[in-house]
């Protein structure tokens, strides 16, 4: 849940979900156009929320021989409660009390 959490925190991550849960999968270049940011600074995002598992990717050659990497939203919920806040602390490596 936390790397969920930290994942979505971006506003520039928000619109990446968001683009490709309304338009379906797309490939790095075409989502970078649709979003309005560089393909670099695209990739950190996206290497975000795939390690997150928010964004799953594949690459595929096209018809005239070009490598794309296609990204799709995966099917995700989070339910934010006190339980469950509660539960991913115990997973927290940094010792808040000082």
């Amino acid at each position: 849940m936390l790397a969920m959490l930290s994942a979505l925190a971006n506003p520039h991550r928000l619109r990446i979900i968001a683009v490709l849960a309304s338009g379906g999968r797309n490939y790095v270049s075409q989502l970078a156009r649709d979003i309005g940011i560089s393909r670099p600074l695209l990739h950190l995002h996206l290497q975000k929320l795939e390690s997150a598992g928010l964004v799953t990717s594949r690459l595929e050659l096209s018809q005239d021989g070009k490598a794309l990497n296609y990204f799709e939203v995966n099917s995700f919920s989070v339910e934010l409660t006190p339980t469950s806040i509660a539960e991913a602390v115990k997973s927290l490596t940094i010792n808040l009390e000082k």
